[in-house]
């Protein structure tokens, strides 16, 4: 695969999910602490992450789930949050200003902060009451995060008395990390295919629902729009019927992330409508690729996972037949904003 260290790609993914032992530590003691409901909080890519566990967790569980944006969150005053409140806050640097102010916040106001990083001795893992760390670079971090995730949330919810599968579930999670890879060398051909397609597009609609509207959302803003600079616009299929539509001809560029969780027939209805108005129509579908040994009904929640995976794939075939660095920004962390 082009520009792919399949060791370090394993060991992130396998560090992860390594975390487990740790992960039910955590979860064992925040139980016995309790807590009302649960916030999870970061900026941009780190909030998308956490969009599908708001999903899942909120169509499996009983306790109130909020992805937060930290910025907004800092200044709104959210009447749930308060000192019972659990707080999962995730900053791959550990230094994202925004989450660290949001931490910083939620330790002053009592809350329990579990915080996601990839590094130690950094603001986010010295403010949080547990730091769960696991060392990743941007172009892994998405799967190192979401298997944490899995780990975390469904424990957290099997704890409350609810879905009761979780071990064996968790059993079939720390077997990902070379079922991914497979789904990688599976998807590699329509990955270059894409981008040999599409490396001149000037503007891309990239649709999605469920579990994969944040991977949808993310793909738009931190790579598309951060990393390639090219104009896309993210529109989530419930809502693509309610303006968006009006702008699709027969040249506009249709990305559609299609999962396996209920939501599915609102991608269909967008898929059949941008089968009949545009030329430029692509699918990825997690139910195209298989996952040898996981349970059918454990499917439909790692299809944001999947998806990722694969959408990493697409990443560096236009980052080569663009010539445009994956790593460069004019402003992100270059000018002061």
């Amino acid at each position: 695969m082009l520009n792919f260290d399949r060791e370090k790609y394993l060991k992130v993914t396998r560090g992860a999910v390594g975390l487990r032992d740790e992960i039910e530590k955590v979860v064992e003691e925040v139980t016995e602490k309790g807590y009302t409901n649960i916030f999870l909080i970061g900026s941009g890519g780190a909030v998308a992450t956490f969009y599908p566990f708001e999903h899942m967790l909120n169509s499996i569980s009983t306790v109130p789930v909020y992805a937060e944006i930290a910025a907004e969150f800092v200044l709104s005053n959210n009447r749930q949050f308060s000192e019972k409140s659990l707080v999962i806050l995730s900053s791959l640097s550990g230094t994202t200003e925004e989450t660290v102010a949001a931490a910083k916040y939620c330790k002053e106001r009592g809350a329990t902060i579990i915080g996601l990083t990839g590094e130690y001795n950094k603001p986010l893992a010295n403010i949080a009451d547990y730091a769960l760390v696991n060392y990743a670079e941007n172009d892994f971090a998405g799967d190192s995060n979401q298997l944490i995730l899995f780990l975390l949330t469904f424990n957290l919810v099997h704890k409350n008395g609810e879905f009761p599968e979780y071990p064996e579930f968790a059993d079939q999670v720390q077997s990902l990390p070379d079922k991914l890879v497979k789904v990688k060398e599976v998807g590699e051909a329509k990955a270059e295919k894409f981008a040999l397609a599409y490396k001149d597009e000037a503007y891309h609609m990239v649709v999605g629902s469920g579990n994969t509207w944040g991977r949808a959302y993310s793909y738009a803003m931190c790579v598309l729009e951060e990393m390639q600079w090219i104009k896309t616009k993210s529109i989530h299929a419930a809502e693509f019927f309610h303006g968006t539509l009006e702008l699709v001809e027969e040249d506009t560029s249709v990305i559609l992330l299609k999962g396996e969780d209920d939501t599915r027939p609102l991608m269909e209805r967008v898929e059949r409508f941008a089968e009949k108005y545009t030329k430029k129509l692509t699918v990825i579908d997690t139910q195209d690729y298989e996952l040898a040994g996981i349970n059918e009904e454990f499917r439909k929640y790692l299809s944001p996972l999947v998806v990722n995976t694969l959408l990493q794939r697409i990443s560096v075939h236009l980052e080569d037949k663009r010539s445009h660095s994956l790593e460069i920004r004019r402003y992100y962390r270059t000018v002061a904003y």
